[in-house]
This record gives C-alpha cells, structure tokens and sequence, in this order.
C-alpha cells in the first residue's frame, strides 16, 4: 500500500488559504488536462464530476465504469482514479477541499458515503434538476457577486443531499473480509460527530470494540491514511470553523476542540496549516469577500 501511495501522483488545490476561496467550477476544457487525467492519480480535495457526453471509461479505485451519459460522479480525498480512452468528455466538473464544508461540516460524513459508491446514472426528472442545480453554481461563482461563497455552500450541500437520496442505504457487507470496511465506515461516523471527546484514535476503538493495532490497519487499508492522519483532520477543521464562524477566544476555541493546553493547540494547529491561530482568523475576513480560486495545480509529493 505505501508503495503504491508513493507511486501514485497527489494533487491538490493550489489555495492560498485563507485569502481565495477554495472552490472551482467549470468544463474538463476551463478546468484543466488535469480534469481528465489519463494516469492514476490522487487529490487532497474532493471532486464531483456531472458528465453529459464523451466515450471510454472512469477507473475509481479499481472500478472500472463505462460512460453512458449522463453520470453523476463522487471522488474523495485520497481515492486513485483516471480516465480510461476517454473522448469528447463534456460535462461539469467541480472541486474543493474540506475547508469549504465550513457551514455544513456534516457535509463531510456522506461525501465519504458517496465515495464508497461513486457512480451514478440519474434517470428521469434527476438528470435534468442536478444539471440546473450545478448550471446555477457555475452562474453563481462566475458571477462573482456579495455573499456568493455562502450561495455556493448552500448549493454544494444541496447536491450532496440530492445525491446522498439518489444513492440509497449503503449495503452492509456480509463476508468477514468486509469488516475492515464496516470498522473504518464507524470509525468514520465517529469522527463526523462533533464531540471532542471521541476525537482520539484509543477512544474510538474502544467505543468501535476493536484493538487500536486493528483499527490502525482496517483504516489504512480502507482509505489509504491513518486513524491519526483523519483525526488531525477533522480537529483542524472543526478548528478553522470555529476560528471563522464564532467570537471564542484561542483558548476557547482549543478546549472546543478537545486541548486542555492552548499553547499545545497553537503548536498543533501551526503544524497542520503552517500559520497560527491567530494569524487564521486575521485572514480570514477574506473569505467573506469574493475571492476565486485557481483549479487543479502541480502534482504534490505525498510525505
């Protein structure tokens, strides 16, 4: 597995944060190569993809899914995918990072659902109401106008909705090879609760029934990262929210997120975004101005 992570290019949005958005919307032509990539590759940030028309094939994770337009597609953060003799690709593409989930973090916990099953046919009424919904994002950050980063939040959790009905229950599955799914889809809704407390890799195996050694190895397995990697990830965010969202102090702001020490938080988060808590909130008015964002970027050396 680490073999193939290190062969595998990574992507990622090339954001500024916090001074652009992080969020970009367009065609496979306005996007970028990148957007119809012929060799496997991975992103930091997610990806959804509304296809209209085009010939060949999508490979997510080993999954081959032939195109027959139109498709609603999900891919996650960390999922190896690439198009396969794909021509004429036509459609929507739009990207962004965890950071952009800020107003609806529960957001984040069917996106991992979607990408477990990420290929959709809408039929019927749905292929034409997700074309309209996402032609209106498209409108609505071209345009650029007051108060849109909220607009396309709102948009954006609409569409994951949407597409989270159209999806259905997730099967369970029966074989005791699919446990290590069934451990990190827990261990997952775990951490999309917002509660500190089950926010540590020991804690959440324990409320799971799993040793820490298994929980490690299930969700490595399942997802290409470690319990603690996904841990730091969601206290960042739930960091950044409350930084912008709400007037708590530094201090409050660590204890929300499960640190007795503040100056152990400010350590913490400097290391996980490379600026100060402080510093991120002074930033931050940016992303209440209207601020775009490049699209795809350089590939990134995993670390």
């Amino acid at each position: 597995m680490e073999t193939l992570e290190r062969a595998v290019p990574l992507h990622r949005l090339d954001v500024p944060a916090p001074q652009q958005l992080p969020f970009a919307i367009g065609s496979f032509d306005s996007i970028g190569a990148l957007s119809r990539a012929s060799f496997p590759h991975r992103h930091t940030f997610y990806e959804i993809v509304f296809v209209t028309g085009g010939r060949g094939a999508h490979v997510i994770d080993l999954s081959r899914w032939e195109l027959r337009p139109p498709h609603l597609c999900f891919v996650v953060p960390g999922q190896v995918h690439y198009w396969e003799n794909a021509t004429g690709l036509q459609g929507r593409v739009v990207l962004f990072t965890e950071d952009f989930l800020v107003d609806h973090p529960g957001d984040r916990d069917l996106l991992r659902t979607l990408g477990e099953r990420p290929w959709f046919s809408p039929a019927g009424e749905d292929a034409p109401a997700f074309a309209r919904l996402i032609g209106e994002m498209e409108r609505e950050h071209r345009a650029g106008q007051a108060g849109f980063a909220s607009v396309l939040r709102s948009y954006l959790h609409v569409l994951i909705v949407r597409a989270s009905r159209l999806a259905g229950p997730a099967p369970a599955p029966a074989d005791p090879a699919g446990r290590p799914a069934l451990v990190t889809q827990e261990f997952l809704r775990l951490l999309a609760r917002p509660d500190p407390e089950v926010w540590e890799v020991r804690s959440c195996a324990r409320r799971i029934g799993v040793s820490v050694g298994y929980l490690n190895e299930a969700v490595k397995q399942t997802t290409g990262r470690t319990p603690g990697q996904l841990v730091r990830q969601v206290r960042t965010h739930e960091a950044k929210r409350l930084l912008v969202r709400t007037d708590l102090t530094v201090r409050q702001v660590a204890a929300e997120v499960g640190f007795a020490d503040p100056a152990y938080f400010c350590r913490f988060f400097r290391r996980e975004t490379g600026i100060s808590p402080g510093a991120f909130r002074r930033g931050s008015g940016a992303m209440h101005h209207d601020y775009r964002v490049p699209s795809l970027a350089h590939p990134q050396s995993p670390s």
